[in-house]
């Protein structure tokens, strides 16, 4: 059976345009992008071989781009891009891991044959995966070449989705959904916390009719009594006990398109301050996501949910939201937008974001986060999971 791409060559063409237009108003000739999502972004590419140094490579004159990468990662961009086969190079497999040498000499010895050596080069200074070695040999393999960081260039161009994305994330919603639902049914006393995880991962693979999941930027997070002060607890054996706090941040992915969501639940009766903060984070919530229209600054957004929190007593410190959407481990934000104080970033119709609604105070925290999609009459939620404290009895 032949390998279903995510979109038409036509969605990618217009992704390399766009870039492109980027790319000449900040004056780079060529692109060196080893952000995995972007690689994806801009050809399609998608095989779990970013532990390896590997970029895609798009140059200002060229039509189409390049990926680079390890010779037997090669077949995958074959298989998953519609990229012609001049444009798929591969390094040397002795390069892997070598203590001296290292694959970004040979890809140096590429764009010199391509006369390509005095260009102006933008790189991922800030991705997960570009290291401090691999730009080490690029410099010195491109000692005439003007290098210089990006800025997150094409995680910018990604900001502002298509339908077709929409979709998939509209889709990874619904599967997120179901898997919160899920997970909240198993919340027993006494139930390990690692079969509830096990129950995620579960779902989050197996997807809904029609609708396979994949493996998400972000592992399942779960926090239990004084651990809800902390956001970003991953799990235990230890069984839940009968009267407790718990807090999930979970996530769905359709063709790596990413639905994140939090909720915070109680066994037992709540006491009324655990109550009281996630009623206010949901009236904040509310409120931030009906002045999510085009047109209004991200800071805007935040300042209405703080404006709520303020009113109650509360602070929120850290950032409330970020931009989401195509991602690869060990992240699911997109590293551009955030919804805080001094992002002036005006909100365009098809940007995605991931409310991160959490408050940690010193003995507890909760959080009841929504993902949505910017449109005219507001932030819609990508997921339908009850909106507020949920409590077992």
């Amino acid at each position: 059976m032949a390998y279903q791409k995510s979109f038409e060559k036509s969605e990618y063409a217009d992704r390399v345009a766009r870039t492109k237009q980027r790319m000449r108003k900040t004056g780079f000739e060529l692109l060196l992008c080893q952000d995995p999502a972007n690689m994806c972004y801009l050809t399609g590419f998608d095989g779990w071989s970013f532990y390896t140094p590997q970029c895609v490579l798009v140059h200002i004159d060229e039509e189409m781009p390049i990926w680079f990468g390890r010779a037997q990662d090669a077949k995958s961009a074959h298989i998953t891009t519609d990229l012609p086969a001049a444009n798929i190079i591969s390094f040397s497999e002795p390069l892997v891991h070598h203590q001296t040498q290292h694959p970004f000499d040979e890809l140096c010895e590429y764009i010199n044959s391509r006369s390509w050596s005095k260009a102006e080069i933008g790189v991922e200074l800030d991705a997960h995966y570009y290291t401090a070695r691999a730009h080490r040999h690029l410099v010195a393999g491109l000692p005439d070449a003007n290098i210089s960081d990006n800025q997150e260039l094409v995680n910018w161009v990604r900001l502002v989705k298509s339908e077709n994305e929409i979709s998939y994330m509209r889709e990874a919603g619904q599967i997120c959904s179901a898997v919160m639902k899920r997970a909240i049914e198993l919340l027993k006393p006494g139930t390990p916390q690692n079969e509830i995880i096990a129950a995620v991962y579960q779902g989050q693979v197996l997807g809904l009719p029609g609708k396979f999941g994949d493996y998400t930027s972000l592992c399942p997070l779960i926090q239990v009594g004084e651990g809800t002060s902390t956001p970003h607890l991953t799990w235990s054996d230890e069984p839940l006990p009968a009267d407790s706090l718990v807090v999930m941040e979970i996530g769905a992915a359709r063709r790596h398109y990413h639905a994140p969501l939090t909720r915070t639940m109680h066994l037992g009766k709540p006491p009324s301050e655990v109550s009281r903060l996630a009623e206010v984070i949901v009236t904040g919530v509310d409120a931030a996501l009906e002045v999510s229209r085009p047109g209004t600054s991200c800071e805007e957004v935040e300042r209405v949910w703080q404006d709520v929190l303020n009113k109650n007593g509360y602070r929120k410190e850290s950032r409330v939201g970020y931009s989401i959407g195509l991602n690869f481990p060990p992240d699911w934000g997109e590293r551009t937008a955030s919804l805080r104080p001094g992002d002036k970033t005006v909100l365009e119709q098809g940007m995605c974001f991931h409310f991160q609604s959490g408050v940690w105070l010193d003995d507890f925290g909760a959080a009841v986060s929504e993902p949505f999609v910017v449109t005219d009459t507001g932030g819609e939620r990508l997921c339908d999971v009850h909106r507020g404290l949920v409590v077992i009895d």
